[in-house]
């Protein structure tokens, strides 16, 4: 942002330009009475603070104030520096850097001062991904990066080895491919926001991102649980349901919570400048973002029902079933067993976890390590410890040890 101002109306002209780039929601009559009951305050005190001039034969330009700042006195043919504002309207700025305005040799000011170099600052933090200790970001870093290897590995065998080629592995792959998704955004925006310049948009923009990924984590699961209830307790062909239905259910509803939820909180979020993130209002928290959140709780919810019935009936009707199949249900039972609360008690903890305090010191540690893992986790789920795929990995590896053999 380039502030170059010698009067309040030139401020507040550029102020409100600068609020529609942002998206900020403030009224121009509170943005006026806002700059001028501070202009007016800040202008006594810069006068109260004025000096004499020098006592020699030297032309200084007198202490002034333009709106923003209070020059001292300055000799002239120089150029004052000062500080940047540490706030303005809300907006928090990066005080080490420098604001210049020249003193002319006749004694007057440049009639701009240029703040050319103050930058406003930005907390991006999610506080689903975020946390300001860097122990906590490297937690983050080393997680979602294991887990996106992981992932990549288990997605190459599901998609590579034709024998594994079905409808439960479909899903499976859709699921990971969600984490893969889900680890790439949240490395690319943790690269973003530590990186040397300040991409504050594209940082915002990628919060969406974050957030629909999030979402299908948690849609897909659901398309997992529905299709092992629909297997086990209704014995429903479930062929008769086509796969675009689950693509809508795995892709689509999230696609459309986030969209609401993401243009609700632009027209709707007031910017609070206490939160440091008032520049990007999905980083705002407030009730609107429970357009989001209620999906999310309500098919964690209905996948604990589908869970608790499925092994209800593996338990009460299956026990004496040695077949191949009930022996499927049974692992993919369990491995819904121990994902499903993995990613309730997860994301729990990330709606109603503290903010201060020595608890949410210890939560924001364990929530880096569970957010972080997840992917991990589903691999070794669904794909490393699947006796189907290590079956077709040892039998294929079998094919190729004794072609080799004989090659030799």
């Amino acid at each position: 942002m380039h502030l170059k101002y010698d009067d309040e109306d030139e401020l507040l002209a550029d102020f409100m330009t600068y609020r529609d780039d942002y998206n900020y929601t403030f009224t121009y009559d509170d943005i006026h009475l806002q700059l001028i009951n501070r202009t007016l305050s800040d202008q006594l005190m810069c006068q109260s603070q004025s000096q004499a001039y020098p006592n020699d034969d030297r032309t200084y330009c007198n202490t002034t104030f333009d709106s923003i700042s209070c020059w001292p006195i300055a000799l002239a043919g120089t150029t004052t520096t000062l500080a940047c504002p540490r706030e303005l309207n809300g907006v928090k700025y990066d005080t080490s850097k420098f604001a210049s305005r020249h003193c002319y040799a006749n004694g007057t000011w440049d009639i701009y001062s240029n703040y050319s170099q103050c930058r406003p600052l930005i907390d991006f933090h999610l506080e689903e991904t975020f946390h300001d200790t860097d122990a906590t970001s490297f937690i983050y870093f080393v997680g979602y990066s294991l887990s996106l290897v992981a992932v990549i590995i288990a997605l190459f065998i599901f998609l590579y080895f034709k024998d594994l080629r079905c409808l439960r592995n479909t899903f499976h792959a859709n699921l990971l491919t969600t984490y893969l998704l889900l680890d790439l955004a949240w490395i690319i925006t943790a690269s973003l926001r530590i990186g040397p310049d300040q991409r504050h948009m594209s940082q915002c923009a990628m919060m969406v991102i974050l957030y629909y990924f999030q979402g299908t984590n948690f849609f897909w699961m659901f398309v997992e649980g529905f299709y092992l209830y629909m297997l086990v307790v209704r014995t429903f062909t479930v062929d008769k349901i086509k796969f675009k239905v689950y693509i809508f259910f795995g892709w689509g509803l999230p696609l459309i919570a986030v969209s609401v939820w993401a243009v609700v909180k632009v027209k709707l979020t007031v910017p609070n400048a206490s939160s440091g993130s008032s520049q990007c209002p999905w980083l705002e928290k407030d009730a609107y973002d429970w357009i989001f959140i209620t999906p999310i709780l309500t098919v964690l919810i209905i996948n604990l029902v589908f869970l608790a019935k499925v092994m209800w009936v593996l338990i009460t009707k299956l026990r004496a079933a040695t077949s191949a199949e009930s022996q499927q249900y049974r692992k993919a039972s369990k491995a819904l067993l121990v994902l499903i609360p993995l990613l309730g008690i997860t994301y729990i903890i990330v709606i109603v976890a503290p903010t201060e305090g020595f608890m949410a010191k210890i939560l924001a540690y364990l929530r880096a390590i569970l957010l972080s893992s997840q992917g991990l986790t589903v691999s070794v789920l669904y794909c490393f410890l699947n006796g189907e795929v290590r079956n077709t990995l040892r039998h294929h590896f079998e094919n190729w040890r004794t072609a080799h053999n004989l090659v030799q």
